[in-house]
């Protein structure tokens, strides 16, 4: 059965596109209403400290760590020390059978008293000639004779008295002693061992004040001056030691085309002497923007900051191109397009469009000191920057 109303299936159409309206009518007649704005984190670009660096490896080094010696042949008698002992100046470390060079004192001391006795006796001789020689009782050649034997008494009694004092220092040669306050190393000998003059003892060093040594290159140092900042790293790259150089090699080596600088520091660390390190020299700061790196969108390989300005009573979201320069570790330097101030949104950015409407929510801006260096190296080739 067919149902045709009036004009046919036109008619239909009609009616149908009348009820529509209607029941667009019904539901008020009004356009979508917008979106509430987005609440969206925001801050203002903030200016920072820059340092422009390079990462090399050093070595530390101290100015008193030596191997000692002995300076006479013979038995180790005693060992006083064990090693990773602190010790004082002066404090004895190892002992030499001194038997020998005891006995050896003994005689000169023998020699000298004997010297001695025989300096008085020709002195006593000279009073009596010179007596008798006054009252014409002796010659003028006996006088001459009891005053020259007088002098070589005398110079027989210095030689006897110098030989003492020669074997006595002989004889201290025997107690090896601390040259200085320090720290005693591997202890090489033993109770009994027959040493010589070129048999190392042991070792002592001082960690207390240490130098970092590091080879640079030579376009580089050019930058330097002294009292640059130098720090020592460890293996996170945190810093551990700061301090500042004293010292620019003012001649470059000629093989590998480096310059050494060098800067002391008083190790609280625990450093040893001889360890290599990871350091970083300073050779220049400045100031400039910097904007966070989870700030920046990229469109086509360019960078752009979403920045904030007030419309119709609100805050919207607009798009900006900038110029980045090094990045930091969380950071980028601003080289253009954002100036000091300006307001920049820090969250939710793959949502938001141009002229976005949101709610802005204001951080206090983060901004570490940026670090632009090179990699770590005999070199210090280009590499990634980081923030200490």
């Amino acid at each position: 059965m067919r149902l045709v109303i009036g004009g046919g299936w036109k008619t239909v159409l009609a009616g149908v596109g009348l009820l529509s309206l209607l029941a667009a009518c019904d539901q008020g007649g009004a356009a979508p209403a917008p979106p509430p704005p987005r609440p969206v984190d925001v801050q203002p670009i903030a200016t920072g400290e820059v340092r422009e660096t390079g990462e090399y490896l050093g070595e530390l080094i101290s100015r008193q760590s030596i191997e000692l010696l002995p300076q006479v042949a013979g038995y180790v008698r005693r060992i006083h020390v064990r090693p990773g002992q602190k010790v004082k100046q002066g404090e004895p470390l190892i002992e030499i059978d001194a038997r020998q060079q005891t006995a050896a004192l003994n005689s000169a001391q023998a020699q000298k008293s004997s010297a001695e006795v025989q300096l008085d006796l020709a002195r006593t001789t000279l009073q009596r000639t010179r007596a008798l020689y006054q009252e014409g009782l002796a010659s003028a050649q006996e006088l001459e004779r009891a005053t020259a034997e007088v002098k070589a008494a005398e110079a027989a009694a210095r030689s006897a008295s110098a030989l003492v004092s020669q074997q006595s220092v002989q004889l201290g040669f025997n107690m090896v002693n601390a040259p200085f306050d320090g720290t005693v190393g591997e202890v090489f000998v033993r109770v009994g061992n027959l040493v010589s003059a070129n048999t190392v003892l042991t070792t002592l060093s001082q960690s207390d004040v240490l130098e970092v040594g590091v080879a640079i290159p030579s376009d580089r140092a050019r930058m330097l001056r002294p009292n640059s900042p130098v720090e020592i790293l460890d293996t996170q790259g945190n810093v551990v030691v700061s301090s500042t150089l004293f010292y620019v090699d003012p001649v470059a080596d000629p093989l590998t085309q480096l310059v050494e600088v060098k800067a002391a520091f008083r190790n609280d660390v625990g450093l040893r002497p001889n360890e290599r390190v990871r350091a970083r020299v300073v050779y220049s700061t400045r100031e400039a923007l910097l904007i966070p790196m989870l700030a920046v969108v990229r469109q086509s390989g360019q960078p752009f900051a979403m920045v904030v300005e007030e419309k119709d009573g609100g805050h919207v979201v607009n798009r900006h191109p900038i110029t980045l320069g090094p990045l930091g570790s969380d950071s980028y330097v601003v080289e253009s397009g954002l100036e000091a101030g300006t307001l920049i949104a820090v969250s939710s950015l793959q949502l938001l469009r141009d002229g976005a409407r949101i709610e802005p929510r204001i951080q206090t801006p983060h901004n570490p000191e940026t670090t632009q260096g090179t990699a770590a190296g005999l070199g210090g080739s280009p590499g990634a920057i980081g923030a200490p």
